[in-house]
């Protein structure tokens, strides 16, 4: 079995100790398609396809200053998947443990008889760097199931919302109505089905995402155990900060700004929920807007929340 994996890196350090670790810890790294793009100003050393040896690597750098935020990149990453069996979308800051793709594709397969697709997602267990030394901070070992962060609400000029992860003690697999762009295990198809917008920025993303696939019926899990470990950009990480898409810095530089992009993303999402993007991009008719809030809570077309919004669905 072959496993694409995308890659959208952003002036990241980690970007070889990532592909480092996937290839080390995968049981087959021959089954391993890296599809990379570096958005990293000259003279950053690039991986090279010999380092990622006996996996494949397509590759694509692009300067930072002609950098269109997240999404637009995670599109070009897309576009270098090759009919691998799997899609996996990662950040480019992970570590994973060993027999991780043996580990997904299992856990995938089982989920998808009687199901139109499965898309396994989190927000994953964080890891530090102590040195050169890895240091796993696991907060559960059971499920991180996403729920709308507590006492979020609609805003009034746009529907995009933030979520977190919630750890449920769960030794199975629970349904999910949300997930994280960067970690994402799907059947390859998906690339052909949902290919990544690049109409959106940054926030928003994973809702669209979560309500296209949730309309052409395909089914959101959260799992037990997940394989795949992230460093988040904070002070206790043990990196170096990691430059952002928006760090005024770097935006002074282009001639558009994040802000105007953000407020385009944030339309897009709008014009999305109300049923006006046609095409690839759009919803489909398996099930309804009105479907998704009654399975999850999140009402768009009436921009209400339940109750149920801010909880982990039972399994």
């Amino acid at each position: 079995m072959t496993i694409f994996v995308s890659i959208a890196s952003y002036c990241d350090p980690l970007l070889h100790f990532t592909l480092a670790r996937a290839l080390a810890t995968a049981s087959d790294p021959a089954g391993l398609h890296f599809g990379v793009v570096d958005q990293s100003p000259e003279g950053v050393p690039r991986p090279a396809a010999q380092q990622v040896a006996p996996a494949r690597l397509s590759y694509l750098r692009i300067a930072p200053v002609d950098a269109r935020g997240p999404c637009w990149a995670r599109a070009l990453a897309m576009a270098f998947y090759d009919g691998e069996d799997w899609f996996l979308q990662i950040d480019s800051h992970m570590d994973f443990d060993p027999g991780w793709d043996a580990r997904l594709i299992a856990q995938a397969s089982a989920l998808l008889p009687g199901r139109e697709g499965v898309v396994l997602s989190a927000y994953p267990n964080p890891f530090v760097l102590q040195g050169q030394q890895v240091v796993r901070k696991v907060c559960t070992e059971g499920v991180l199931a996403h729920v709308v962060k507590p006492g979020a609400l609609f805003e009034a000029d746009h529907p995009v919302l933030p979520f977190e992860a919630h750890p449920v003690e769960s030794p199975g697999p629970l349904p999910g109505f949300h997930l994280g762009a960067g970690c994402l295990f799907a059947p390859g198809r998906l690339v052909d089905e949902f290919p990544y917008d690049p109409g959106f920025y940054f926030h928003g993303e994973e809702q669209a995402l979560a309500l296209r696939l949730f309309t052409h019926g395909w089914d959101i899990f959260h799992m037990p155990l997940l394989p795949v470990y992230h460093l988040y950009n904070n002070a206790e990480s043990g990196a170096p900060r990691r430059p952002l898409h928006w760090d005024p810095e770097h935006d002074a530089q282009r001639s558009e700004s994040w802000w105007s992009m953000e407020q385009r993303s944030r339309r897009r999402l709008a014009a999305l929920v109300q049923g006006e993007l046609r095409g690839v991009f759009g919803l489909g008719s398996e099930r309804t807007v009105a479907d998704y809030a009654r399975f999850c809570g999140i009402d768009y077309l009436r921009r209400e929340l339940a109750a149920q919004a801010y909880q982990p669905l039972a399994g």
